[in-house]
């Protein structure tokens, strides 16, 4: 499975943010097949961006084929759409725990979201289109309300 597979999870992306070239590699050690930069790309990642985990930004990765799968055919993704996309994917791995997790990895409202595609963007992982602008980001949900409201104990609704 390995590099072949890394290699067609990568051209598959179709969407507004497309990956560029393959720079993913699935690691097979467990259960669940897992995602992980191929070496030196992390670190290009963290020489223009800090803020985040390398979990958030593998997790983008993820939640944009996530967002793609759900569509009956493949077609661009903007910045609203990949925010929901990334909200129900941690809601489907994470459950009530999935703002949490998100915030672990430093991202605590769709901004960070967008901090994430541009930065790989700008490196030439990811493509974007002339449109894209990281303000398709702004405000698309809080996070507090958008993770918490869903569930049927939740008193967010008192509120």
């Amino acid at each position: 499975m390995g590099r072949e597979s890394a290699d067609h999870l990568t051209r598959r992306h179709a969407g507004r943010f497309a990956v560029q070239r393959s720079f993913i590699a699935i690691r097979l050690n467990s259960t669940v097949p897992e995602l992980a930069f191929r070496e030196g790309v992390w670190d290009q990642i963290r020489v223009r961006e800090t803020r985040f985990h390398e979990h958030a930004y593998l997790f983008v990765l993820a939640a944009l084929e996530f967002q793609q799968s759900r569509m009956t055919e493949r077609r661009h993704i903007d910045g609203r759409e990949l925010s929901w996309a990334v909200r129900d994917l941690a809601l489907e791995r994470y459950g009530v725990t999935a703002r949490l997790v998100l915030e672990h990895w430093g991202v605590s409202c769709t901004e960070d979201v967008g901090d994430i595609v541009f930065t790989m963007v700008e490196l030439g992982l990811l493509m974007s289109q002339p449109s894209d602008n990281r303000l398709d980001f702004k405000g698309v949900y809080a996070f507090d309300s958008a993770f918490e409201s869903t569930y049927p104990w939740s008193a967010a609704h008192l509120s």
